[in-house]
């Protein structure tokens, strides 16, 4: 086994500038692919904790008596899925309107009175929240009589869903064509490399050496390779993100933007990739190379 790593750690000595373009080509085909995973899996994290926040308010109708509001909150209550019913008076939502509002105080200023309807924020149990339930919840707490309108931002979270599995889908197209090209140019380079040393290769079939013994230098050359690209193109994701993510926490202190690099098991598994790239282009070359 030494014996092959030093004969193919010679082989990419001596063939220096096609190793290098095959390990950059590698590093930034995982840089993408990465980057694509990157974002896909803090995209998702943030629908799940919109999700989580996900609540209905229903509002009154203008007019609507104090003695009514104990019987619609009880059957909103009622309701298969529903957690918890508050009621929020119109000044209430109008004292928190001004607090959001506070550099365009002056617009609610001039209003003779108050615009807002009373109104009751429902949250969901944990197993309701999923957009179909929301939904069926909402089209009940609707069809109650002294309930006028009902708000909740389902809606667009089913925009930026499907938005997201457009980008999901597009991701996938990429990495697969990536994966491709990348193999593709570790299968050409490989075989350059087999051809400069043919006669060599010759030589040692004419005086009995085995297949194993002359393809095991281009495999392990071949996964040194996927392991340095693989590598790569990972620290120069995490470089990146670090720069990136710097940035964001010091313009936004929220939790929604609490961005995270991806898990050791994930990357660990994306260089394990490289290395069967690595591994299935010397695998074409060598296959074809046999033949002849």
């Amino acid at each position: 086994m030494s014996t092959y790593y030093h004969r193919a750690v010679q082989d990419i000595r001596d063939n220096g500038f096609l190793s290098s373009v095959t390990i950059i080509t590698i590093a930034l085909s995982i840089l993408i692919v990465s980057a694509f995973a990157l974002f896909f899996t803090n995209a998702n994290n943030v629908m799940n904790y919109w999700e989580k926040g996900v609540k209905i308010m229903a509002y009154l109708k203008p007019g609507t008596s104090q003695k009514n509001l104990h019987d619609i909150k009880r059957n909103i209550q009622e309701i298969y899925g529903v957690q918890d019913v508050n009621f929020i008076s119109k000044e209430e939502a109008f004292k928190k309107l001004k607090k959001q509002m506070k550099r365009q105080s002056s617009i609610l200023m001039n209003l003779n009175e108050n615009p807002l309807p009373d109104a009751f924020e429902i949250r969901m149990t944990t197993s309701s929240q999923r957009s179909e339930k929301v939904e069926e919840i909402a089209t009940k707490i609707e069809s109650m009589p002294l309930i006028e309108d009902i708000e909740y931002g389902q809606k667009w979270l089913e925009q930026f869903t499907n938005i997201f599995d457009l980008f999901r889908l597009a991701g996938y197209t990429i990495g697969g064509i990536f994966f491709i090209a990348t193999v593709f140019i570790m299968a050409n380079t490989i075989r350059l490399a087999i051809y400069m040393r043919r006669e060599e290769i010759e030589i040692m079939r004419l005086v009995g050496a085995s297949e194993k013994f002359i393809k095991g230098p281009f495999y392990i050359e071949s996964i040194i390779q996927g392991t340095l690209g693989g590598m790569g193109g990972i620290v120069a994701l995490f470089i990146t993100f670090k720069l990136i993510s710097s940035t964001v926490e010091n313009s936004f202190k929220y939790e929604l933007l609490d961005i995270k690099f991806l898990s050791p098991e994930f990357y660990c598994g994306i260089i394990l990739c490289s290395i069967f790239v690595g591994w299935l282009g010397c695998y074409i070359s060598l296959k074809q190379f046999l033949k002849t």
